[in-house]
């Protein structure tokens, strides 16, 4: 917690302020799911079941790079030329991604929203993105433990499948231990313990290998992105299944392939048999928006 709550209480006015009206309107809206800002200084929203949507409104590169400044200076970072990128969480949870010159040709942002209603497997159904018997093989591999890994594009839904699949996961009264980079997973077990890495000192990989010290039952990895895929494997494939995890790939075939090159970052030749072992059940999740379907 900051030993300085006047100076974050100022910085957070400083930040909505500057953010202004549009910004602020669409992270109120609960149909927008992502707030981007090109370098053009065009704003634009990803909308539930409409895409990307160009609202028309303008930001001159000197509102973006100051938005971008304070976000940094609420996370106690430096952005400047040689350090240009500055990925953050805004207070209210929202994840930010944003980038000045040399880097990019202007100041340029994203800022992705944490999910406002939980998707429930049924809601899948209703949507028409599952069949009910997709639904029943989900269902029937939470409550036997098997490991699911869920792929697919950025902007699939991949988190918020995982969440759906965390609501069957928190009727089964067992330890479930999260594990992620930012506040995304979301999970109603009576014991649940969320876990987050910290830039600089504690990687994803580190809180793997630390969750096996705190008796878990399920081990949750938000997004697989490096070593700690590995870590992941083992835990998975030596007592302690039922896990789920994400991970960004283009089909369910190079979703394997992808673990397989995130895992050889730890060492340099993986067993395909770990993976063959440790991963029960992939899960594709095709198109965006109201084309979403699931594919595998």
């Amino acid at each position: 917690m900051s030993s300085h709550p006047e100076a974050d209480h100022r910085r957070r006015v400083m930040l909505r302020t500057a953010l202004g009206p549009a910004i602020t309107e669409a992270l109120a809206d609960p149909s927008v799911i992502e707030v981007m800002v090109n370098p053009d200084g065009a704003l634009r929203l990803d909308r539930l079941g409409e895409g990307r949507v160009n609202t028309g409104v303008h930001l001159h590169p000197s509102e973006a790079e100051r938005i971008i400044r304070l976000v940094a200076s609420h996370v106690r970072v430096e952005a400047h030329a040689d350090n240009p990128i500055v990925s953050a969480e805004l207070p209210s949870g929202e994840r930010f991604e944003g980038l000045l010159p040399p880097v990019v040709l202007a100041p340029c942002f994203a800022i992705r929203k944490p999910a406002a209603k939980l998707y429930t497997l049924a809601d899948y159904v209703a949507d028409r993105i599952m069949l009910p018997l997709q639904v029943d093989v989900l269902k029937r591999a939470v409550r036997e433990r098997r490991n699911i890994l869920v792929a697919g594009g950025t902007s699939s839904g991949k988190t918020t499948l995982a969440n759906a699949l965390l609501a069957e996961v928190a009727e089964c009264d067992e330890r479930v231990i999260l594990i992620e980079d930012t506040r995304e997973l979301q999970c109603a077990a009576r014991d649940c313990v969320a876990l987050r890495t910290r830039r600089g000192s504690v990687t994803l990989a580190d809180l793997v290998r630390s969750t096996l010290r705190l008796r878990p039952d399920r081990i949750i990895v938000g997004e697989v992105r490096g070593a700690e895929a590995l870590d992941m494997l083992k835990a998975w494939n030596t007592g302690h299944p039922g896990g789920i995890a994400t991970v960004h790939a283009n089909s369910a075939r190079s979703a394997l392939y992808r673990i397989e090159q995130l895992a050889q970052e730890a060492v340099v030749t993986v067993p395909r048999r770990l993976i063959a072992d440790a991963v029960d059940l992939l899960v594709f999740i095709a198109g965006r928006g109201s084309s979403r379907h699931i594919d595998a």
